[in-house]
């Protein structure tokens, strides 16, 4: 986190450079993946205790997996975009 808040202070250039070394990248893609499962399982602890509909719980409950997905695949992405334009 200190490394991430080191480069972002430097600007788009620096958390460009920092995005570009490989060990960083992979680390913040595990983050990631790390951050958006805590937040797929907060939410669904939160639709089971206050949905009160079947249908709607189940609904709810895939939108939460595949929002939590997208959102990791769209950061994963921008992630790789950057480490692999930035070393070629």
């Amino acid at each position: 986190l200190y490394a991430v808040i080191a480069a972002s202070r430097s600007g788009f250039d620096g958390a460009t450079a920092f995005f570009a070394q490989p060990w960083n990248a992979i680390l913040m893609i595990l983050t990631l993946g790390a951050a958006f499962y805590h937040m797929r399982l907060g939410m669904q602890v939160v639709v089971e205790d206050y949905i009160g509909k079947a249908g709607m719980k189940q609904g709810l409950l895939i939108l939460n997996t595949f929002v939590c997905v997208g959102l990791f695949a769209a950061t994963a992405l921008s992630v790789l975009k950057i480490w692999i334009t930035a070393s070629v």
